[in-house]
């Protein structure tokens, strides 16, 4: 985070392409992880933003700790996602260009997870949507998945 501070410290609002890494985590019955965002209080899946230096994967263990308590390993990648903007409630407009991964659990340790980012942790069923997405990059997350799973 402290990467995209210093350079919003420069920038302000103005609109930047910024590069993230996300996961769906299945549990036994089928049902995939998702955390309620401490900035919005809508839900996504576990994941964020790259810092310098880190790889897709780097970036996706290192958020998926913090986000949903899970240390992780990619199994798949299901999307590179290049064509979704949003803007931030504080202003901030992106392009995030995110890597959305399927996951396993790398160990069941269960980490705390950031209060600053995670409201709360749940394993939804893929029958039933949560009732807000984060933005519609998280919905048509949620929509790649279930496509993936019914193959």
């Amino acid at each position: 985070m402290a990467y995209i501070k210093r350079i919003r410290d420069k920038v302000g609002h103005e609109p930047l392409i910024m590069t993230s890494a996300s996961g769906a985590l299945l549990n036994d019955q089928g049902a995939v992880l998702l955390q309620s965002r401490a900035d919005t209080g809508d839900w996504g899946f576990p994941g964020g933003y790259m810092e310098y230096g880190e790889s897709f994967v780097d970036t996706l263990k290192r958020e998926f700790k913090e986000d949903g308590g899970f240390e992780v390993t990619p199994i798949k990648l299901l999307q590179l996602m290049d064509q979704d903007f949003y803007t931030y409630p504080n202003g901030d407009k992106v392009q995030p260009i995110n890597a959305f991964f399927l996951v396993k659990l790398a160990n069941h340790k269960h980490f705390a997870t950031k209060p600053t980012e995670t409201n709360e942790t749940k394993f939804w069923s893929l029958d039933q949507q949560p009732p807000h997405f984060f933005n519609g990059q998280h919905e048509e997350m949620w929509q790649i998945l279930r496509k993936e799973l019914d193959k």
